[in-house]
């Protein structure tokens, strides 16, 4: 039997970054510890740090009751007015937004300075998204499939910078961009998918063709997971999508010869590792 473990499975590197910092600030900092937002899409690390003191305040209307403390801003990023309310109240903030995340930012604040129409590829409830939306200006509109280009008026829109969130299904995003030619003669288009998520994303791919069954590992409000498991999914027909070991039904794979992992960007590499055993086992 073989177990193939993608080399791309687990933390990425803004990620890792986004929870180092974290755990850094519980060591170094005085009073109350915040994140704005769970700091990753990833349930057990959440609570790994609420157990530690953090807290996470998740709507708007939780930043009332904050006073004192340090805010860290989740890897995902956040509107410019969640930030300029922030700094009005004086509060410490700790910035751990990916920093591939943090340059879209800055990408559509300045392209929609410049007077182009934004269209953002992406989930429009993703908080990457309403991030990064967040920063574009009223002249802006998220898009995640054709039926959503159909509904833009073009004639009105003479120049159009087109971004996409970082973990979007690179040939979907080619697709659409596409069709976006179509509609408009100015159109300028910056890749921001990251590059990990494309590379993640072909490996878990290749993985999924050659084996008979395929584990993704990864929070079920993951968006990059769960492109992994579209992905994968389409490639092997026996791919199980799961969060921890518990998810796992082991009795499904005792009649196959060979089973792939991999893991979305904000999978700790002790769940990936304990799936990776507890399967060979049964091997």
């Amino acid at each position: 039997m073989e177990i193939i473990k993608a080399k791309t499975a687990g933390f990425c590197f803004g990620v890792k970054r986004a929870v180092d910092t974290v755990y850094e600030q519980i060591g170094d900092c005085e009073g109350p510890i915040y994140t704005y937002g769970p700091i990753i899409h990833n349930e057990e690390v959440v609570k790994d740090l609420e157990s530690r003191g953090v807290k996470v305040l998740r709507t708007e209307e939780a930043l009332d009751s904050v006073s004192e403390g340090t805010v860290i801003i989740r890897s995902h990023g956040v509107e410019k007015r969640i930030h300029d309310e922030l700094e009005k109240k004086g509060i410490r903030i700790v910035d751990a937004t990916c920093p591939f995340v943090k340059k879209i930012h800055n990408i559509v604040q300045k392209e929609s300075a410049q007077g182009k129409y934004i269209l953002i590829i992406g989930n429009p409830d993703h908080p990457e998204v309403i991030g990064i939306r967040g920063w574009a200006g009223e002249n802006a509109a998220v898009i995640q499939c054709s039926a959503d280009i159909e509904k833009i008026d073009f004639t009105e829109k003479e120049k159009i910078c087109v971004v996409s969130q970082t973990t979007f299904n690179y040939n979907k995003f080619k697709d659409l961009v596409e069709i976006i030619k179509k509609k408009s003669y100015d159109v300028s288009v910056l890749n921001t998918i990251c590059n990990a998520t494309k590379e993640r994303q072909t490996e878990a791919e290749s993985i999924a063709k050659s084996v008979d069954a395929m584990i993704v590992i990864g929070d079920k409000h993951s968006s990059n997971t769960q492109k992994l498991f579209e992905i994968c999914q389409k490639a092997c027909n026996n791919t199980y999508y799961i969060q921890t070991l518990d998810d796992l039904d082991l009795n499904q794979l005792g009649s196959v010869e060979t089973v792939g992992i991999t893991a979305g960007a904000s999978t700790p590499n002790n769940i990936i590792e304990e799936v990776q055993n507890n399967v060979r086992i049964i091997f």
